[in-house]
C-alpha cells in the first residue's frame, strides 16, 4: 500500500534499513537456537529448514504475498488484491508513509520468513524435507498472508474494523506459527521414543548463541515496526529489552523453585518467551506494563512447555508452549495495560478503559488461532496423504542429516581438510 507523502525521510529510511537487516538475522539465529536443541543426528536438517524458508518465502512474497497482504481489500477485510503482484508499479520513488515502499515490502518479508521458519521447531526430527519445501510456500499464502491482511492490511477486519491492537506481530507471527505448529504435531504424531527416550539438546552453547542473536534481531522486529526513527520506536525498543529480561528471570525462578536448578536452556527459553509476549504490545504498553508482560510469559510458558507430556502432542522444540502461549499472553495483556500515551486513544482495563479492548483482543486471538490451526491441519493432511509428510522410521532412527542431506554436523573421523583418520599400521 502506498501512502501519500511528499518525500522519504532519510532518518526513517535509514532506521528501517537497519531494522530489516536485524529481522533477517533472526532466522539464522533461530536456526542456531533450534539446531542446538535437537539431537546431533538432525542438527543440519534443522538448520536447513530455517535457511530454505528464507528462499521459499521470498519468492512467494515478491510474486503475490506482499500485494495480497498490504494492497487493496477484497471480501470485507479478508484478503488484499493483486494490483502490486510482482511489485508491479512499485519503483524507488514509491512511498509507504515516509519510507520507500520497496523497503517496507522487504521489512515485512523478513517477518513472513521467520514465521514460517518458527513452525519447524514443532515438527523437528521427523518431517520429510521435500514436504517442507512444498508446505512453506503454500502455508505462507494460505495462512500467513490472509492473517497479516486482517491485522495490518487496509480494511483488514481485525485491525481496521474490529479495532484489536497488535504492534509488531503477536497475531500473524507468534499465534499463527504456534497454532500451525500444534496442527502439524497432531498430523505427524510423536517422534519415536517420545516420553521414553532422553531427547536432550545436543549443544547448549549453540542454543545460547541463537537466543542472543534472536534477542538482538528482536529490536529491529519490534522497534522497526514504528516505521520511523521516533519516540514510539524508542519506547518499543526499551519495552522489548525489559520484557526479555523479566521473561528470563521469571522462567529461572520457576526452575529454581520446581527443580532446584536454574538452567541455561531455561534462561534462553525465558528470554524468548518474554520477547514473544512483548511483540504485540511493545508499542501499546508503558514501561510499567512491559516488565509485567515479560514476567507473565516467562512464568506461564515455563509450565506450558510441559503440557505436551500430559496431552500427548509432541511439540519437539516447544513452539506451542512458547510462541502460541506467549503470543496469547502478550496479545491479551494489551487489554489490561494499553496506555493511550502510546496507542493514541485505546486504553486497557487497568488504565480505566473498561473491558472493551480486552474483549476485542480475545476475539482476535480466537479467530487467528482457530483459522491457522484449521487450515494448517487440513494442509498437513493433504500433504501427508499425497507426497508424505513424515520421514520413514529408518530415516528418523538414523537421523535426517545423513539420510536426507548426506552430511553429518560432527564428523570425528576426519582431520584437517577432510583427510581420513588412519589406523596405525602394524609393523612389517
Amino acid at each position: 500500500m502506498t501512502l501519500a507523502a511528499a518525500h522519504a525521510d532519510s532518518g526513517d529510511t535509514a532506521w528501517l534499513l537497519a531494522a530489516t537487516a536485524l529481522v533477517l538475522l533472526m532466522t539464522p539465529g533461530l536456526a542456531l537456537f533450534y539446531g542446538g536443541m535437537v539431537r546431533a543426528k538432525s542438527v543440519l536438517n534443522m538448520l536447513m529448514m530455517s535457511f530454505v524458508s528464507i528462499a521459499l518465502v521470498t519468492v512467494v512474497w515478491l510474486v503475490a504475498g506482499y500485494s495480497l497482504a498490504f494492497t487493496g481489500d477484497l471480501g470485507g477485510g479478508l484478503i488484499g488484491g493483486l494490483e502490486e503482484a510482482g511489485l508491479a508499479g512499485v519503483g524507488p520513488a514509491s512511498l509507504h508513509g515516509t519510507v520507500p515502499t520497496l523497503l517496507f515490502a522487504t521489512f515485512q518479508l523478513t517477518f513472513a520468513v521467520i514465521t514460517a521458519a518458527l513452525i519447524s521447531g514443532a515438527v523437528a526430527d521427523r518431517t520429510r524435507f521435500g514436504a517442507w519445501l512444498v508446505l512453506v510456500p503454500v502455508w505462507t499464502l494460505l495462512v500467513y498472508v490472509p492473517v497479516t491482511h486482517w491485522v495490518w492490511g487496509p480494511g483488514g477486519w481485525i485491525g481496521a474494523k474490529l479495532g484489536a491492537l497488535d504492534f509488531a506481530g503477536g497475531l500473524p507471527v507468534e499465534i499463527t506459527s504456534g497454532a500451525s505448529g500444534l496442527a502439524l504435531c497432531l498430523v505427524l504424531g510423536p517422534r519415536l521414543g517420545f516420553k521414553k527416550d532422553a531427547m536432550r539438546p545436543h549443544s547448549l552453547p549453540m542454543v545460547m548463541l541463537g537466543a542472543g542473536l534472536l534477542w538482538f534481531g528482536w529490536f529491529g522486529f519490534n522497534a522497526g515496526s514504528a516505521l520511523g526513527a521516533n519516540g514510539l520506536a524508542a519506547a518499543a525498543f526499551l519495552n522489548t529489552m525489559a520484557a526479555g529480561c523479566t521473561g528470563l528471570l521469571g522462567w529461572l525462578l520457576v526452575e529454581q523453585k520446581r527443580d532446584g536448578h536454574p538452567t541455561t536452556l531455561g534462561a534462553a527459553s525465558g528470554a524468548v518467551a518474554g520477547l514473544v509476549a512483548i511483540t504485540p504490545s511493545c508499542g501499546t504498553v508503558s514501561l510499567l506494563g512491559a516488565p509485567a508482560v515479560g514476567l507473565a510469559a516467562g512464568v506461564v510458558c515455563s509450565y506450558a512447555v510441559g503440557w505436551k507430556f500430559r496431552l500427548n502432542y509432541d511439540d519437539s522444540l516447544d513452539v506451542v508452549g512458547v510462541h502460541l502461549v506467549g503470543g496469547v499472553i502478550g496479545t491479551l495483556l494489551i487489554g489490561l495495560f494499553a496506555d493511550k500515551a502510546l496507542t493514541g486513544g485505546p486504553e486497557g482495563l487497568l488504565y480505566g478503559g473498561g473491558l472493551g479492548l480486552l474483549g476485542r483482543q480475545l476475539v482476535a486471538v480466537l479467530a487467528v488461532a482457530g483459522y491457522a490451526f484449521a487450515v494448517t491441519y487440513g494442509l498437513g493432511k493433504v500433504l501427508d496423504r499425497t507426497i508424505g509428510l513424515r520421514a520413514s522410521e529408518e530415516e528418523e532412527r538414523t537421523g535426517l542429516d545423513l539420510t536426507v542431506h548426506a552430511e553429518t554436523a560432527y564428523d570425528h573421523g576426519v582431520l584437517g581438510h577432510g583427510a581420513p583418520v588412519r589406523k596405525a599400521e602394524s609393523p612389517a
